[in-house]
């Protein structure tokens, strides 16, 4: 009995319910709206897991036949599927320090300068399980990695969102809205590149990217599923093509079964491509049930907060930019990829279409905000190497604890989290 009571406390889904429960408990919901939205946040749960299966499969089969062809491991930087991973062994730590996280947004945002509450539900997920998988590396106990590991967390998202602020205010024209997206640091980043070209060329003569013209056929990436079914059907047809080149035709031929070959690798990407919608639509679903407990209390509670939104709220302030950084993101993981190559590294790390769509799109936006098209494309470019580069510092902990085939991309995840790995590892 004991054990089966234990068994449900490390079920995520459950204590998902459970935390929007209370949320809406708070908030003095009807019973109707109490049961509805604890339920909703169970079945998003549910769902999410049953995406993140689906691609971790496709993943875990596109890292053999890449490993197979190359003789080295491939890693894609797709932080959903990381995540994913962590959720299904570590659920329980992370969804705990999520929560404490939350919590400790709001006392920073009451009672220090930083006034950001972060409300991009997903991105606190994922920074959740890099900051718990990080003290369970180390050999934290729970009750630590939940209680620093929530006090982390909540800091982070109220003080990084600070490094952004005078560049959103350049970009959306006003002082009420902030960055909620964890590349942060590369945001910044970015903003600074474009502010020595503004420098360098004079700010009144900076080539804004919207005079720049680029092929219609950019513009499809705008839809994240197109371009990550694009994306991984090109991945898939790399490794096959390489593995038949090298003579491994029967290690396609098992993972291909009774489909054709030559078509398993489009099968394979849009697998991967409908993984992440399923994964996306329960991601929504439970977040925005536990993100809506927050949000009423920071309302009544801080009135001088900024809510921290997530990076597409300012893709209509600069739209051209957006596609200039995810090109120069693109383009910097595809160099970071190949300097992994040619310095043979045990791991390469391979650039991931959403992510540099998103991050780098948004690296493009800050860029352009005082270097025009110079600046977006050279600082997206630089973040795109970190994004891709930067994950090779916490992959062989986090390998070691059976998250691997996928990491965590992010600029902040990686220099943090790197940083906090190096502290603990003092005292392990």
């Amino acid at each position: 009995m004991l054990d089966a009571i234990m068994a449900q406390c490390r079920n995520t889904s459950l204590i998902m319910g459970i935390i929007a429960l209370v949320g809406l408990l708070l908030q003095k919901k009807s019973a109707t709206d109490v049961m509805s939205g604890t339920m909703k946040t169970v079945i998003g749960f549910m769902v999410f897991n049953i995406g993140s299966n689906a691609m971790s499969a496709c993943v875990t089969t596109f890292t053999e036949l890449f490993n197979t062809a190359f003789g080295i491991e491939g890693v894609t930087t797709q932080v959903e599927v990381a995540t994913g991973l962590a959720l299904d062994t570590y659920g329980t730590e992370v969804a705990l320090v999520m929560v404490l996280g939350f919590v400790v947004n709001l006392i920073v945002a009451k009672f220090t300068p930083f006034k950001a509450i972060f409300l991009t539900g997903q991105h606190f997920l994922y920074f959740a399980c890099v900051i718990a998988l990080i003290f369970i590396a180390n050999d934290a106990p729970m009750v630590l990695t939940v209680i620093l590991g929530g006090i982390l967390l909540g800091f982070f998202g109220a003080a990084l969102p600070t490094l952004c602020q005078p560049f959103m205010v350049k970009i959306t024209g006003a002082d009420n809205l902030s960055m909620g997206h964890f590349n942060c640091i590369g945001y910044a980043f970015s903003g600074y590149v474009g502010k020595l070209f503004g420098k360098l060329g004079g700010e009144k003569n900076v080539s804004d990217s919207s005079n720049v013209k680029l092929p219609k056929f950019f513009e499809l990436f705008r839809d994240f599923i197109f371009s990550v079914a694009l994306f991984m059907v090109v991945l898939f047809y790399i490794a096959v093509i390489a593995c038949v080149a090298t003579g491994k035709m029967d290690t396609v031929l098992e993972y291909a079964g009774n489909d054709i070959w030559f078509i398993y690798p489009i099968l394979q990407g849009l697998q991967f491509a409908a993984g992440m919608s399923v994964l996306i639509y329960g991601v929504r679903q439970f977040i925005a049930e536990i993100t809506a407990a927050f949000v009423a209390i920071s309302e009544k509670y801080i009135p001088n907060s900024k809510p921290a939104v997530d990076c597409p709220a300012i893709f209509p302030f600069a739209p051209t930019a957006v596609l200039v950084g995810f090109i120069g993101s693109f383009l910097g993981g595809l160099a970071a990829m190949a300097l992994m190559v040619v310095f043979k590294s045990d791991t390469i790390m391979i650039p991931a279409a959403g992510i540099c769509f998103f991050s780098g799109g948004t690296c493009g936006v800050f860029g352009n905000a005082y270097g025009g098209w110079k600046g977006a494309l050279v600082g997206s470019f630089i973040v795109g190497m970190a994004l891709t580069g930067l994950p090779l510092i916490l992959y062989p902990a986090f390998a070691a604890l059976g998250i691997a085939g996928a990491s965590f991309p992010n600029v902040d995840y990686n220099i943090i989290g790197a940083i906090m790995n190096w502290i603990m590892g003092i005292f392990h």
